[in-house]
């Protein structure tokens, strides 16, 4: 990693933390979920900079995947513990980072993904594995009484890629990836006090392309169009701002064109806690590019 990316990185994550302090104030009872997420994604674009990834605010037992789909009428309520996870890109270098807003009563459960994810920070450096990563989320989450999402995981970052290995755990696991000094990768504890495993629900609002294949159809070449300046990063189907773009996603989908990320859930009247940083390992330590 060379001082010019570096300083991409660096600057990626100044802005995501502005912008996430910015747009948690307002996550309130009664805000409109969709005015919310289009006016942080606004103001990372107003910025001179663009989304690594659709923001997502998932709510309750959802822990990861949703966003406002396009005339979207959901507001905040009391009682809602809210995921906002945001990503942010400079020349491609990633910046992803996640914090939890609790409309209840949930400061515990809020808590053990916070702590946890600062005992894993504080494992980072050369020669650790991904398992002892894990191991340190773990006991975090379960010494205060909660169930780490064990299907989740952080993972590794790259020019343009938004997950690739290392897979990162939230359980211990024997071995795993070793560090290297030069990595970018984004730490991302859930704690939850559901069953510590999520389920894809029928809701899909983000994409990323996957391949490159001849398209037949109009509205599908109008989507491959829209999202070509990408470069494969995941994009909302609010974005193309096109009311006839769900049967193409569709369709490209089933031609292995694009993937979807569906909705991911603990099960239902669960409440799920994230926190994420993204660091870059250095010779004896990390720089925590979000932080």
């Amino acid at each position: 990693m060379n001082d010019e990316i570096l300083d991409n990185y660096k600057a990626a994550g100044k802005l995501a933390v502005k912008i996430l302090h910015e747009g948690v104030q307002g996550v309130r009872a009664g805000k409109s979920y969709l005015e919310l997420i289009d006016s942080v994604e606004d103001r990372i674009r107003a910025e001179g900079a663009d989304l690594a990834f659709p923001l997502n605010v998932s709510l309750n037992e959802d822990a990861a995947h949703d966003t406002a789909s396009p005339g979207d009428e959901r507001v905040f309520a009391k009682g809602d513990v809210v995921k906002f996870d945001l990503g942010v890109q400079i020349e491609g270098y990633v910046a992803d980072t996640a914090t939890t807003v609790d409309l209840g009563n949930n400061s515990l459960l809020l808590d053990a993904s916070r702590a946890a994810l600062d005992a894993a920070i504080a494992c980072v450096r050369p020669g650790v594995t991904t398992g002892e990563i894990g191991a340190a989320i773990e006991h975090e989450i379960v010494t205060r009484g909660y169930r780490p999402i064990a299907n989740l995981t952080g993972h590794g970052l790259d020019q343009y890629v938004a997950h690739m290995d290392p897979s990162i755990p939230n359980i211990a696991i024997s071995g795993g990836t070793v560090l290297e000094e030069g990595m970018a990768i984004a730490i991302e504890p859930f704690a939850t006090t559901g069953s510590g495993r999520v389920g894809e629900k029928t809701r899909v609002e983000i994409y990323s392309q996957i391949s490159e294949k001849p398209v037949r159809t109009p509205s599908a070449r109008g989507v491959m169009e829209k999202i070509r300046e990408r470069q494969g990063l995941p994009f909302s189907r609010r974005w193309l701002n096109d009311k006839k773009a769900g049967l193409a996603l569709i369709g490209l989908c089933r031609s292995q064109i694009l993937h979807g990320y569906p909705v991911l859930s603990d099960i239902p009247g669960s409440l799920v806690s994230q926190h994420e940083h993204t660091m870059i390992v250095t010779e004896d330590s990390c720089i925590v590019t979000t932080r």
